[in-house]
């Protein structure tokens, strides 16, 4: 996404990656590369993962996978640093006009992918495609290369699609995109009639930034009213005095490359500023910044923050209440 830092927290990839797609049929090997994390999410979820052949060093691979896959795009770890100190240095590099993400080309090359996933919506994120194709034109690789640059929850449904019909998977790409929407749909119902909880939605903390991209659409689609938001944009630094003022009634911290523990101790130093609201905090990597299938858990845990008696609750470990 289009934020203000590079993801800070490694996390294991939950044990079930199937997302109820049925085992892959007979279909010949198709050499996958993923350059961004929820690209690998994706291709995990169409059951393609013994096809990916090379990942980055963001990417939530099984255990079980990790050792056959080869890290071709490397960067800073940020895991000891504060959101401001990770703000800071990724000011810094850009106003250096230094590289946040390093593509080990020589790796790719050896490799010798048929499709490569990348993007173009956030250079601070993940390695721009450009910078891919250079590298391309520079090794003489003839790979297909595929950018996934989605801007509302619909669009990362279609990159679904549209992975699926790169890969020579289309219909399991449908048959994934059709149980996700009924998935949201059936919150939707759940959630109808009732009223909506105004929602400010904090992305990052030091600075705050309020959300944008399919961020707003997550918080409609599971019952309530975005405000401060940027839906379809993206996301945008703003002031705690902005975020207080829009009167919200329920606060999620969801900083972009964080896990549930990372988001809770954040969560934490800010909740203050919100004495008339609940605020909790959210798995943001997991459930809301990646645009892939986890977007519509993000929905559900959401809508059992929103409209607890409506939904049932999220699984332990996707979202915490701040006191």
């Amino acid at each position: 996404m289009e934020t203000h830092t590079s993801p800070a927290e490694a996390r294991s990839a939950p044990a079930d990656t199937s997302y109820g797609v049925p085992a892959p049929g007979m279909m010949a090997f198709m050499r996958l590369v993923s350059l961004l994390p929820s690209a690998t999410d994706i291709v995990y979820a169409l059951g393609l993962g013994d096809d990916l052949v090379g990942v980055t060093f963001e990417c939530d691979v099984p255990p079980a996978d990790r050792a056959g896959k080869l890290v071709v795009v490397g960067g800073r770890d940020t895991r000891g640093m504060s959101p401001g100190e990770i703000d800071a240095y990724v000011r810094a590099q850009r106003a250096a006009g230094a590289d946040l993400y390093t593509l080990h080309a020589d790796a790719l090359a050896g490799l010798d992918p048929d499709l490569i996933l990348t993007q173009d919506l956030c250079r601070v994120c993940a390695l721009p495609s450009g910078q891919l194709t250079d590298a391309l034109d520079h090794l003489g690789c003839r790979a297909d290369v595929l950018s996934l640059d989605p801007y509302t929850l619909d669009d990362v449904l279609d990159t679904i699609l549209a992975v699926g019909q790169r890969a020579g998977v289309p219909d399991r790409a449908s048959s994934l995109v059709a149980a996700l929407r009924d998935r949201l749909a059936a919150v939707s119902a759940a959630v109808a009639g009732r009223p909506r909880p105004r929602v400010v939605v904090v992305e990052w903390v030091d600075p705050p930034f309020a959300a944008g991209h399919w961020i707003p659409d997550l918080v409609s689609a599971a019952g309530g009213e975005p405000v401060t938001a940027h839906p379809g944009a993206r996301s945008a630094p703003t002031t705690w005095a902005r975020l207080a003022d829009a009167a919200p009634e329920v606060v999620l911290v969801a900083p972009c490359g964080f896990d549930l523990t990372g988001a809770t101790r954040q969560a934490e130093q800010v909740a203050s500023r919100f004495p008339g609201a609940t605020v909790w905090a959210v798995d943001a990597d997991a459930l809301v910044v990646r645009p892939g299938p986890r977007l519509v858990d993000g929905v559900a845990a959401i809508a059992a923050i929103l409209h607890p008696e409506a939904v049932p609750p999220a699984p332990v470990g996707a979202t915490a209440r701040v006191a």
